[in-house]
């Protein structure tokens, strides 16, 4: 009987080590999981590790694949991510800047952002001017390349590799040419539109174009709109719509000698009949953009100004002022649009934008 317990006890520890694993994690991060098979007979207890261990013993090898931390050829997010191609980069121009000196840019419209990549630059917009970026080093001699990227309002994006240099071969830069408007040339692969939030889903460069049109062809689509004294003549020519925008085409004569100067222009919205001791009421519209913003018309001569505002319309109690003063002068000029010539502006098909 004893026997027998003692056999049995040696079965139960055979079937134990029989069990063992061996866990062990490689170089390359792979998880190695070793399982031994031990044969017992009756009256023997081998062990894995001890001498007695049968030499025919089988050896079954797992393993198990652990997501590596890191790629040894240095691909983002482990090979994962999809490569920028060439065509895909807007190319950069190059540019130098010194200590001593200023570096001056002109760009075609107003600049809205400037992002400068290192410290060892400084950047601001030139006084009255918002289309001139002004830049220097901070620093003398710095060694390492940066970057400066700009955006202006007519959505176009620019970017700058800058360096260093004790003389700089270009002080003063002109980028008109930059991108291109489509006219006479095909337009690049890096033109791509920066889309502001004024204008809300419209291309800038579009409705730059849209105005652009709408002045070269100098239609008079409203002909019962304007006002004249004192030999001048202030006419809306046409109002236009695309996209959720107005377009207010005007036109301003002068048939005197006298140079006329453009001190302001309002949009406000007010009351058609007011009362005697009644608050009165104004809401002023500001128009987001501006083509061919005449300042000054020379004696016997008209200029025609095109302006984009928000969408919006003019309850029946209310009506459209438009004014225009002279800058130190007294010939003002003043016309009222009602809801009902809002309503029927022309649709602009921009199939046929020039």
């Amino acid at each position: 009987m004893k026997k027998y317990f003692v056999m049995m006890f040696a079965l139960i520890m055979g079937m134990g080590a029989a069990n063992a694993q061996d866990v062990k994690t490689s170089e390359n991060g792979k998880r190695e999981i070793r399982v031994s098979e031990v044969k017992v007979s009756e009256g023997e207890v081998s062990d894995e590790k001890g001498s007695d261990a049968p030499q025919d013993a089988e050896e079954l090898t797992l393993q198990k694949d652990v997501y590596p931390q890191q790629e040894a050829d240095g691909d983002l997010y482990h090979g994962l991510s999809r490569k920028l191609t060439f065509d895909r980069m807007i190319p950069p121009h190059g540019l130098e800047v010194t200590y001593d000196k200023t570096v001056h840019i002109i760009f075609p419209s107003m600049v809205r952002y400037v992002d400068l990549g290192s410290p060892n630059l400084i950047a601001g917009k030139a006084d009255g001017a918002e289309n001139v970026i002004r830049v220097k080093a901070t620093v003398k001699n710095f060694r390492q390349e940066t970057n400066m990227s700009v955006i202006t309002e007519d959505g176009a994006f620019y970017t700058f590799n800058v360096k260093y240099a004790e003389e700089p071969l270009l002080l003063n830069v002109e980028m008109c040419d930059f991108i291109h408007d489509g006219e006479a040339v095909n337009r690049p692969n890096n033109a791509m539109q920066i889309y502001l939030k004024e204008l809300g889903s419209e291309s800038p460069m579009l409705v730059h174009l849209i105005m652009k049109s709408i002045h070269k062809q100098d239609k008079r689509e409203v002909k019962h709109i304007g006002c004249k004294r004192f030999g001048i003549q202030y006419l809306l020519k046409g109002i236009y719509t695309h996209n959720g925008l107005l377009y207010f085409h005007t036109q301003i004569k002068n048939s005197s000698n006298v140079p006329f100067d453009v001190d302001f222009i309002t949009f406000k919205i007010v009351d058609k009949k007011v009362a005697k001791r009644t608050a009165i009421q104004e809401q002023v519209i500001f128009p987001l953009r501006a083509y061919n913003y005449a300042t000054r018309i020379a004696g016997k001569k008209n200029e025609c100004t095109v302006f984009t505002m928000d969408k919006f319309t003019i309850p029946d109690d209310k009506q459209l002022v438009v004014e225009l003063n002279e800058k130190n002068g007294g010939r003002h000029q003043s016309f009222v649009i009602e809801n009902e010539d809002l309503v029927r502006a022309k649709v602009i098909d921009e199939l046929k934008v020039r």
